[in-house]
């Protein structure tokens, strides 16, 4: 039985970021973003840095102005020197043209948030239609069967949409250029919380908002032949956040917009439950093959974000960064203090990055639960300990005492053992 499970992936064309490929099989790549002030040069260079070192593999810079952008340059500079060349985003929101091209010529990637990059509001529309545009937001996908119709009974003709397009073409385009002449990656990041008034008037408080604003974004970027992008569909409730990236994965496969998906459930929180949450919405979709790049989103220090991310793609068996450790959850026929014991064995071979191993609390179950693990410590009568390399029996009758003692000579004898590191 080849027990060796990977989920087939969605293919997807190249998104460069520096020097860090996504999507085209690429291994999915873990992101976060600083907090620090982007006037605070010198702090955003030392966390830019220490999210870098622990995993981060772009790194994320809130550009609120002008004087945000030219900051980067030297941000960007002073992380080269002291470190190496760690690939940025520039994070850009509110009329956001003139920052975006000016961050384009220091960063590598430049996101946009297609609800808020040209900022349009119709406070009148709802008086004109005796519609009250907030109650949009209760709207179904059902309840837009037809985008026309709707459209009429709002009074939003064709010329008015065509004319909002217009508009975001000519903002937009001189980014799309910016991009073009720097070599910069860009992601459209479209966010449940800041969809444009237009967009929740025709579709609705819906995933489909979140697409079709996507879209408007990625038909401009195609038009002037500008295609090194990659596409977020974030929201802070996970059943949007799923609804949502099932459908643009699909929306895009079938107008051959096969960008990279980032994934993340946006404004988390902190502590267990945002990890799960996180892990909830992430792990689902790449279980289904959607997603090129993550961040888990955490009210915390961002360098707390990193584990969660490389502990969801060991989960889902997409990247291996750490000892995998399958351990029984302890009954009444356990031979030993199952947790103290998983932590001595832990403890002792937690730098040996690529191995399985099983820490067994009986015979019972043991040998089948553990069956694709590199090796098995198992509990045996007497006080005794069993080891294992895959489904073989290598030495038994171990007083318990020396059984981690033994298992490192295991791996020493097999070749698979180096020293830990000394920090």
């Amino acid at each position: 039985m080849n027990l060796d499970v990977t989920y087939p992936r969605r293919a997807t064309k190249p998104c460069r970021v520096g020097n860090i490929t996504m999507g085209n099989g690429h291994p999915v790549v873990v992101q976060s973003m600083i907090t620090e002030e982007t006037r605070n040069i010198e702090a955003c260079v030392e966390q830019i840095i220490a999210l870098h070192k622990v995993g981060s593999e772009i790194v994320r810079v809130t550009t609120p102005t002008l004087g945000e952008a030219s900051c980067l340059e030297e941000i960007k500079a002073k992380v080269r020197e002291r470190h190496e060349d760690v690939p940025m985003t520039a994070d850009v929101h509110h009329q956001g043209t003139k920052i975006a091209v000016e961050a384009a010529k220091y960063v590598d990637e430049i996101r946009v948030n297609p609800g808020l990059f040209v900022f349009k509001r119709h406070g009148s529309r709802g008086e004109q239609t005796g519609t009250d545009n907030g109650d949009m937001r209760g709207r179904t996908e059902e309840d837009l069967t037809s985008v026309e119709a709707l459209r009429s009974q709002l009074a939003y003709s064709e010329t008015e949409w065509n004319n909002e397009i217009a508009a975001i073409e000519e903002d937009f385009v001189p980014v799309v250029e910016a991009c073009k002449k720097y070599d910069r990656a860009m992601r459209v990041g479209v966010n449940h919380g800041s969809l444009s008034e237009r967009i929740l008037i025709t579709y609705g408080d819906t995933p489909r908002g979140l697409v079709e604003s996507a879209l408007e974004y990625l038909r401009i970027c195609e038009k002037h032949g500008y295609f090194n992008l990659n596409i977020s569909a974030k929201a802070s409730r996970v059943p949007v956040m799923i609804a949502a990236n099932r459908m643009m994965a699909m929306r895009l496969d079938e107008e051959g917009m096969n960008y990279p998906l980032h994934l993340g459930v946006t404004e988390a929180g902190d502590g267990q439950y945002a990890r799960i949450k996180s892990t909830a919405g992430i792990a689902t979709l790449l279980a289904e093959g959607i997603g090129d790049t993550i961040r888990v989103s955490l009210s915390e220090d961002p360098i707390n974000e990193i584990p969660a991310c490389y502990e969801i793609l060991q989960a889902m068996n997409l990247r291996k960064t750490q000892v995998e450790y399958i351990a029984c959850p302890s009954c009444g026929r356990t031979k030993f203090d199952l947790p103290s014991v998983l932590n001595k064995v832990r403890d002792a071979t937690r730098h040996l990055k690529g191995l399985d191993i099983a820490v067994m609390g009986c015979i019972v179950n043991g040998p089948g639960e553990m069956a694709d693990a590199d090796y098995g410590y198992v509990g045996a009568a007497g006080g005794k300990i069993t080891l294992y390399r895959k489904r073989d029996v290598v030495k038994s009758g171990i007083p318990q005492e020396h059984g981690v003692e033994e298992l490192v000579n295991l791996l020493k004898a097999d070749g698979v053992w180096n020293e830990p590191s000394v920090v």
